[in-house]
Parts: C-alpha cells; sequence; structure tokens
C-alpha cells in the first residue's frame, strides 16, 4: 500500500507506484481524507487522476482512507507500507512514522523507495506553488494533473491565462 495526500499527484509519485507494482503483486495507492486539511483536489478528484495515471497497470488499484494507516491496512490486507524518500530531510519525519506505525501493529513493514534523481525535489505543495506562480510544471505532473490544476486554480482566480 502507497498512502499519501496526492494533491496533486506528481510524476515522483508515479514513479514510485512503478517501482513498487514491480516487486509486490498489488500496489494499493491509498489517498488520505483528512478533515483537517483543505486540499486543492477533492478526494474523488485525486482518485480520478491517480486512476488516469495509472491506467493499464493491472496490479495497481486506488482507494481512500481516514483515521489511522495501520488500522486501513489491516481492513485491506496489505503487509507492507510503502513511502517515498526524496532527500535525507524527509528522512526523520518518515522514520518516526514508521517506527510509530510499527509500535501501532508490529505485523505491517515500511519499505521506503527512491524516485529516479529527476524527482527528488518534486512534491505537491511546491507543484501548486509552482503553478500559481506561472512556472512550468509540465514533466511535473502527468499532462490531466496540469490540466486540472489550471482549471481549479483559473476557478479561483489563481490561475495562469
Amino acid at each position: 500500500m502507497f498512502p499519501g495526500s496526492f494533491d496533486p499527484i506528481t510524476n515522483g509519485h508515479l514513479d514510485i507506484v512503478q517501482r513498487a507494482a514491480s516487486v509486490f503483486d498489488e500496489v494499493i495507492v491509498a489517498v488520505l481524507v483528512n478533515s483537517g486539511k483543505s486540499p486543492l483536489f477533492t478526494a474523488d478528484e485525486r482518485v480520478a487522476l491517480i486512476r488516469a495515471a495509472c491506467r493499464g497497470r493491472r496490479n495497481v488499484r486506488t482507494d481512500t482512507f481516514s483515521g489511522l494507516l495501520v488500522d486501513y491496512a489491516l481492513k485491506v490486507k496489505a503487509g507492507v507500507i510503502v513511502r517515498g524518500l526524496r532527500a535525507i530531510s524527509d528522512f526523520e519525519y518518515e522514520f518516526q512514522m514508521a517506527l510509530m506505525n510499527r509500535r501501532l501493529n508490529p505485523a505491517i513493514e515500511t519499505v521506503f523507495m527512491m524516485p529516479a534523481e529527476s524527482y527528488s525535489y518534486v512534491s505537491s505543495r511546491l507543484v501548486k506553488e509552482v503553478f500559481e506562480l506561472g512556472g512550468e510544471v509540465a514533466g511535473l505532473v502527468p499532462p490531466a494533473v496540469e490540466r486540472q490544476l489550471r482549471a481549479k486554480l483559473e476557478a479561483r482566480g489563481a490561475g495562469r491565462s
């Protein structure tokens, strides 16, 4: 299972999905629904974008979850949590989360994967910020995500012309 907010999914995320799909029989891309946050894309929009980006990958499916990740993992019978590490700065947070998840359920392992070097600096937050400020995000996100970013931000009056 590869959990995250995916707001929006980036090519770095997709690189991790592809790597995980080559190692595991099935990968669930699990979209976190967190009522405490205000994502740009709704959970349904994020799921649709991920499904479009993963179309053709037979062993990848998408779902949503809220609450404790280990509870969701038990529900879907996932024994492994896949997490991406872009840079050393990600490690401390991810390490703490992995240890807490292990404490909550020692039967669930966490596996860290690194994306291709070309995506090592890409994050959803950075993509949104660059796009909102008029920067180019082609190559950082799938084309469908770029189109949806444009539509969302133009609807809010913050998009590019």
